[in-house]
């Protein structure tokens, strides 16, 4: 057990080392060259190599890097029609010698479409063939026999995963970018925005500056946020009355007159733009349950409430 991991940690650093000097030089020149495309990239491999391929073509697809996967030996029998003049191609193989690899290759060449190689041996016909090979260093196998695919597959999806790095921040992909293509799950959750959970105009409970405390209390029970906000005469939110407000109101003894006496001044709001995980840590801290979303003049445009992060998995 912990020979493998060291065998395994061993050849990642071994790939460390390598990528300081002139593999991590054809590394940048292979995104240049992807980059400079405009198709696809398209990865093949075959056996273990096949499965470490198609791992990084779902990297790829999901960081900005349109991606394709191809399978060597459904490209000798029709597959290879998915491999386009403007695309490029990434064939996987550790030895370099895989027979399944060559009608691919061969279309590579005779149509002149880049070939990029990922191999320990530049001199393998992979390697031969390729107009880029990232040679990695040649490391044992964490396999007792020396057999079964194991500090190689580690140090193959190392250097995939560090490809599709290079091509997401030189494509400058924000997290705004890798949202959209991941709306489901806890992640498209922590990626989610004010405006994509907020309730709109028609929802908010507001009255305006001048009217009463009575007024404002039926505003907030009509609805279901557990707070008003008060407008001035343009439109501008300058307070919110909150369960809390009236709470302290009766405290002191109720009388009804003019709302601003028993509101909130400047409270806490965010922008249509905020991401939820900030939105919740804000109204945790400052022990909030709703909060207005406005617009850069102040203008109310939404309203959020605690339940509603919680309820889009936002944790």
């Amino acid at each position: 057990m912990l020979r493998t991991v060291r065998l395994e940690t061993e050849g990642l650093q071994a790939l460390e080392t390598a990528l300081a000097g002139e593999l991590g030089d054809r590394m940048l020149a292979a995104v240049a060259l992807i980059l400079g495309r405009s198709g696809r990239l398209i990865v093949t491999g075959m056996g273990k190599s096949g499965h470490i391929g198609r791992k990084l073509v779902a990297t790829l697809a999901s960081t900005g890097t349109p991606a394709h996967f191809v399978h060597p030996a459904e490209a000798s029998h029709g597959d290879l029609g998915m491999v386009q003049p403007e695309d490029a191609v990434i064939a996987l193989s550790w030895s370099g010698e895989a027979p399944e690899l060559a009608d691919i290759i061969a279309y590579t060449r005779r149509f002149s479409v880049p070939l990029l190689a990922i191999t320990s041996r530049e001199d393998s016909a992979l390697g031969s063939a390729a107009d880029f090979c990232l040679t990695m260093p040649r490391m044992a196998e964490a396999c007792p026999n020396g057999l079964a695919p194991t500090t190689s597959t580690t140090m193959t999806l190392a250097l995939g995963d560090a490809l599709a790095m290079c091509l997401l921040e030189a494509r400058g992909f924000s997290p705004a970018n890798f949202r959209d293509f991941h709306p489901g799950g806890k992640l498209g959750a922590r990626l989610k925005r004010a405006r994509d959970l907020m309730h709109g105009a028609v929802e908010l409970p507001l009255v305006q500056d001048g009217a009463s405390l009575s007024d404002a209390i039926m505003e907030m029970t009509s609805r279901r946020f557990g707070v008003t906000g008060i407008l001035d005469k343009d439109g501008r939110l300058i307070g919110v009355l909150t369960d809390g407000d009236l709470r302290r109101a009766f405290q002191r003894g109720f009388k009804d007159g003019p709302v601003a006496a028993a509101m909130t001044q400047k409270p806490l709001t965010a922008t249509p733009e905020a991401l939820a995980p900030d939105l919740l840590g804000l109204m945790n801290e400052a022990r909030i349950t709703s909060l207005f979303v406005v617009a850069d003049d102040r203008r109310p445009v939404g309203i959020l409430h605690l339940h509603d992060l919680l309820r889009a998995g936002v944790m």
